[in-house]
């Protein structure tokens, strides 16, 4: 259910439904951090734990399932997590059902890590984006495993769209960098990504209202392992949509071979569409994993990419739907003063966002939805969130 329908005041209540009203026990704060049940919104939790430095609590993780506990990948994130950190305390059950987190010191540093495979690299590194410039050295992390797979966000689509996010927030600079050094699709995995991120004191307040007028359309076609032509033919199927709407279209082909290229055979492709504002919007779509499913032909999915692009300009807003929660992390994080940022409609993994940053920072936001005026060219409605930034300051930054 998004924001769309909703008037001001009920889109509020959708967000913070317990708002005016005693909490329930689940998450209240008790003497032992907040505590939580079931796995949903695994990183989400850790995440702003460790940012917060409050201790968090996961009771009930599939416990019903008949194969409870933890999955491989989140032990992996735990791993991340306590490589970045220094003094974190991690307390899990026999069972892997219960988890009991204490948050140590952001320290950064030159880290190396081997990523589950059952989860692309995207899944670990929108946690990294989120902690990076909040370290006390800045980081240099090399992540190996699936670059590219059907469900996390690819590591072409966070370096086209979250990097210009971070600089638009004042973390910019020489340091900031990622880079994919090898491809690998799943199930085999076999990439390599270098990300590399400077640490700030302070984020600087934004006001993101104007998203603008498309003025271009970038993309990367890739492909591994299979035919260099599959490249080309997802250019063309995706050129032929979207040159009806804009000339300014370049699609990279990029094939890799050898040790570069991974364990599994695989293509895909990742669109961005820059506005005059600078604002960029992304889709993407791989190809099914080898061995999980009929395979599907470039031609169809370069077009069924294009298409999710047109649906996302249409969403419109200052950010994409993938980094909504980054955007609005770092509005919260800044200084004290008013940010502004106008979104498309709130995606599920964004509400329930809102209510994680109500708990850990006491941080609310302010929405409001827009309505395009009669000209349908500007898409569906739209939110425009505010907040007075928590004032958060980087005291672990070491001082030259």
């Amino acid at each position: 259910m998004t924001c769309r329908s909703l008037s001001y005041s009920s889109c509020l209540k959708h967000v913070y439904p317990h708002e005016g009203t005693l909490r329930n026990n689940n998450n209240s704060m008790a003497s032992h951090g907040l505590i939580y049940d079931g796995c949903n919104f695994f990183r989400q939790r850790l995440v702003l734990s460790t940012l917060s430095g409050k201790r968090v609590k996961i009771r009930n993780i599939r416990s019903k399932d008949d194969n409870p506990g933890l999955r491989d990948f989140e032990a992996s994130f735990i791993r991340l997590l306590d490589k970045v950190t220094n003094g974190t305390r991690i307390e899990i059950n026999q069972t892997g059902t219960m988890l009991f987190y204490q948050p140590g010191l952001l320290y950064g540093g030159t880290i190396e890590h081997e990523c589950n495979t059952q989860r692309a690299i995207g899944f670990y590194l929108e946690a990294l984006l989120m902690l990076a410039p909040f370290m006390k050295n800045p980081l240099r992390a090399t992540l190996k495993g699936v670059t590219n797979d059907p469900v996390d966000p690819s590591v072409d689509l966070l370096k086209s769209t979250a990097i210009p996010l971070m600089k638009q927030f004042g973390i910019d600079g020489e340091g900031l960098e990622l880079k994919v050094v090898k491809r690998g699709v799943a199930p085999g995995g076999g990439g390599e990504v270098l990300f590399r991120c400077p640490v700030r004191r302070t984020i600087r307040p934004v006001q993101l209202t104007d998203p603008g007028k498309i003025k271009r359309i970038r993309g990367i076609a890739y492909s591994v392992r299979v035919s260099p032509q599959m490249a080309n033919r997802i250019v063309d199927s995706a050129r032929s949509i979207l040159n009806k709407f804009i000339p300014d279209i370049y699609i990279y082909t990029d094939h890799m071979k050898g040790a570069n290229s991974g364990k599994s055979p695989g293509f895909g492709l990742t669109l961005v569409a820059e506005t005059l504002t600078g604002s960029f919007l992304s889709a993407e779509m791989s190809s099914i994993p080898q061995g999980q499913g009929d395979p599907v032909l470039p031609e169809d999915l370069g077009r069924n990419c294009a298409k999710l692009l047109l649906e996302e300009i249409y969403r419109g807003g200052c950010v994409d739907s993938a980094n909504q929660s980054l955007a609005l992390l770092y509005m919260t994080l800044g200084q004290q003063d008013v940010s502004k940022a106008l979104l498309g409609p709130l995606s599920p993994y964004t509400i329930e966002f809102l209510r994680h940053v109500r708990d850990f920072f006491q941080i609310m936001f302010k929405i409001e939805t827009r309505k395009p005026l009669d000209d349908k060219r500007k898409g569906g409605d739209k939110v425009l969130m505010t907040c007075v930034g928590a004032g958060y300051a980087n005291i672990s930054k070491s001082i030259k």
